[in-house]
């Protein structure tokens, strides 16, 4: 059991690292666009608030990073032309992050990169290998949710956040 827990170990932090290194290639290869990969993953981010935007507090919690790293990372996508701040019309204290036609241009492009990267692999496995691989994935995925939640909780009772 050990050798696997290595194996599976070696695995993912390897695939991780992978997928990242294949989004950066692939953005510099195809795009001029001057994004790192956090700052298109907070294009992604933004891009669910559709329209309307997004706060500042709701980036922060799904990218699960600070509000004064969001907001040093918003004002330079800002400043690079793919998002801007716009008030709320109901209420001025509130601002929303969205998306410029340039910013939107980026969040299709990498929800394309990733449409391609899942039906690559999903091509190059049999119907029983991709039950098996989703059934994997799933496990993992809720297992590492699940020890997230325990580490959370035992931070907060310590007053970390």
């Amino acid at each position: 059991m050990e050798r696997f827990a290595e194996q599976l170990n070696d695995l993912i932090v390897e695939t991780f690292h992978s997928i990242n290194k294949m989004e950066e290639q692939t953005i510099k290869r195809f795009t001029k666009i001057n994004l790192s990969i956090s700052e298109i993953h907070l294009v992604e981010a933004a891009a669910k608030g559709g329209e309307k935007g997004r706060t500042i507090s709701d980036l922060a919690a799904d990218l699960d990073i600070t509000l004064p790293s969001v907001t040093v990372a918003t004002n330079k996508l800002i400043k690079k032309g793919y998002a801007e701040k716009v008030k709320s019309e109901q209420d001025g204290r509130v601002v929303y992050v969205r998306l410029t036609p340039k910013g939107h241009k980026v969040n299709s492009g990498h929800k394309y990169f990733h449409r391609n990267l899942t039906r690559s692999v999903a091509a190059a496995l049999t119907e029983e290998e991709q039950k098996a691989m989703l059934k994997g994935i799933t496990l993992l995925n809720e297992y590492i949710s699940e020890r997230n939640e325990v580490l959370q909780n035992k931070l907060e009772e310590k007053g970390i956040k």
